[in-house]
Formats: C-alpha cells, structure tokens, sequence
C-alpha cells in the first residue's frame, strides 16, 4: 500500500521533539535562512534551522532503515522503492521532509506571519492545515527517481499525514517540545 512510504514521517518527529525540549546540539541551532530578509521580511525565520533538518533527515534516514528489517513492511511498499533500498528510500524521504517544510515558511513569512504562529481567519486555517501536511509535496518530489505517486495518491497521503502530524503537534506540546498546540 502506498501510504507505507510515509511511514518513516513520524521518525522526523520522534527525533527533533527531544532535541528541542532539551535544547540539544545548540551549535546547530542556527536559521537556514543565516537571517536574510526579501523585502524587509525574513525568508523562512528562526524556526527552520539547521538542527532541526539535520536531525529530522536523519530521524526519517533511521526509521526508514529499522522499518525495512521488517519483511511484511518492506514487501508492501511500491517495487520502485525496494528496487533503490532502504538507505536511499529513508535519504529521500528525508531529504522531501525537510525540503518540503520550507515553501509553507516562506509563504507565511511573506504573509507577515511569525514562525509557530496562526492567524484566526480563513486563510490562516487554511495556512495552518497546510502546514500539517506540507512535506508530502517534498516527499513526493523527492520520491520521483524511484516511485512516481498519482495524485489522488498525494491527497490521501496528505490527508494521512495532516492527520498524524496534529496528534503529533498535541503530544509535542503537551511534553513541553512545542509551544503552540498546533
């Protein structure tokens, strides 16, 4: 089942929430962005920062390589990712996850909207809904060399991954690694 190639997502999670309640490796908690501004405002912000991709590319890098131990998971996913094998199925997953975070930053920021921020209108919900779901356009880009996903097989994984990514954010908040319940 095609969704099974979204299941190495929730390892970006389950490694940058430590990383954050615990403020480890502060040398990297640095902005992508290094602070640039296009037309007085910032291109991604604070809260996309080098740490965070980091760990996030290798969160997914490590589930991806333990999920594909288990033969029944492995079996299920389309041919053209067990074709490229684990390490670079897990690196382009990673890759798309991070990659696919950064649009949703840069359209917010344009829209004068801080990082961790939402705005109480329809176009804030529609951000914030967006923004639950945004690494599937990068994954999906970046799964491309290996697997090519229809699009109503993009809107149910969107869907799916909207869906993990709100409980996720709740837990997130509720150990203290978020500020902001979504």
């Amino acid at each position: 089942m095609f969704l099974l190639a979204f299941a190495p997502l929730p390892g970006a999670w389950l490694a940058h929430a430590p990383v954050l309640r615990f403020d480890l490796l502060p040398t990297l908690d640095r902005p992508i962005d290094g602070g640039a501004t296009l037309r007085g405002r910032r291109l991604l912000g604070d809260n996309k920062t080098w740490r965070g991709a980091l760990v996030m590319f290798l969160g997914v890098l490590c589930a991806a390589l333990l999920l594909s131990l288990w033969p029944a998971y492995w079996d299920a996913l389309p041919d053209g990712i067990r074709d490229a094998g684990p390490a670079a199925f897990g690196a382009l997953v990673g890759i798309g996850t991070v990659a696919g975070e950064l649009p949703n930053s840069f359209l917010k920021r344009r829209l004068g909207i801080a990082p961790g921020a939402t705005r109480r209108s329809p176009a804030g919900v529609l951000l914030a809904l967006l923004d639950q779901g945004d690494v599937v356009l990068g994954i999906w880009v970046a799964l491309l060399p290996i697997w090519v996903m229809t699009p109503a097989e993009a809107v149910a994984a969107f869907a799916a991954v909207a869906a993990v990514h709100l409980v996720t954010n709740f837990v997130g908040y509720a150990i203290g690694a978020r500020r902001t319940r979504i």
